[in-house]
């Protein structure tokens, strides 16, 4: 099997991962473990985990005028990040993190736009403008009374700020992987990452009842921290080697439908109107925003 097609299957797994994860972390929560608390366990494990391969990759040290970007960046990407999702997740369903966390290529364009004036083009601009209108349509029409989403709107507009807080995490980093190995820069943003995470998830961390975790929280518990958080930061570096960053970032599109499909026939959420209608903007926003421009297409 060539490297390509390792590649192709390292994405797929990462996709799948991310797909699963929506449900599988809204199990555990808050019965088991509290967000903030659940957080801890991430930055801590995939610090440790880091630190462990680390030996395999370069020894680098950080130079002191990247110390200030490091920073930006652990408080963007696993600090308010990580944060403001699994917060957002408890509040919500799954099917709406899965189709709102999709909104991240969107974001990513705008702050481009915005932070290194990117121009943007006319079917983009209409991508956005689509994408935010099925985001709005989930935040405004989809509210539902349930005993495990306490209170949906609030939960929507957490997962839309992850977006935000990510997309901007993917621009400031991007200096960073031009300069330091891969596992240099991830061993010491989930390190800083604990410290950030600290003051909003001590309390709930030193709450969670060990010797009473019964064993399905546990597994679960492991497969966010191992696989969501660590495998598939693994997964996308190595296909990020050989296949091109529009061919991974089309990997997007499976994630919400892989999301979805699991929550139902798990029996953790179901499918309404207004979900089925808000997805398919997403989707289609996401797709026309990530789409390349012909040549000769106008920009605004």
């Amino acid at each position: 099997m060539n490297k390509r097609t390792l590649a192709i299957f390292a994405a797929i797994s990462a996709t799948i991962i991310y797909g699963l994860n929506h449900t599988i972390a809204k199990g555990v929560m808050p019965d088991s473990v509290q967000p903030f608390g659940f957080i801890m366990l991430r930055v801590i494990g995939a610090s440790i985990l880091f630190w462990g391969i680390s030996v395999f990759g370069p020894k680098e040290r950080i130079a002191k005028k990247d110390y200030l970007r490091i920073l930006l960046c652990a408080a963007l990407g696993m600090g308010f990040n990580m944060l403001s999702f699994f917060k957002g997740l408890d509040l919500s369903t799954p099917i709406n993190s899965a189709v709102l966390i999709t909104l991240t290529p969107i974001i990513v364009l705008i702050l481009s736009a915005v932070l290194i004036k990117e121009k943007i083009s006319r079917i983009k601009m209409g991508g956005i403008f689509i994408g935010f209108l099925g985001a709005l349509g989930l935040l405004v029409l989809g509210e539902e009374i349930r005993q495990d989403a306490p209170n949906i709107p609030l939960g929507n507009t957490l997962i839309i700020l992850n977006a935000i807080f990510y997309g901007s995490y993917l621009i400031v980093v991007k200096t960073l992987l031009h300069k330091y190995h891969p596992f240099t820069i991830m061993k010491w943003l989930f390190t800083l990452g604990i410290i950030i995470c600290l003051p909003f998830g001590y309390e709930e961390l030193m709450a969670i009842d060990w010797k009473v975790l019964p064993f399905e929280a546990a597994w679960k518990i492991i497969f966010v921290v191992v696989g969501t958080t660590f495998l598939t930061y693994l997964f996308n570096i190595f296909a990020l080697t050989q296949l091109k960053a529009s061919t991974l970032s089309a990997f997007v599109y499976v994630q919400p439908l892989l999301g979805i499909i699991f929550a139902v026939l798990m029996g953790k959420d179901s499918l309404t109107t207004i979900k089925i209608l808000a997805a398919s903007l997403v989707l289609l926003g996401v797709y026309l925003a990530s789409r390349k421009p012909k040549p000769g297409a106008r920009a605004v």
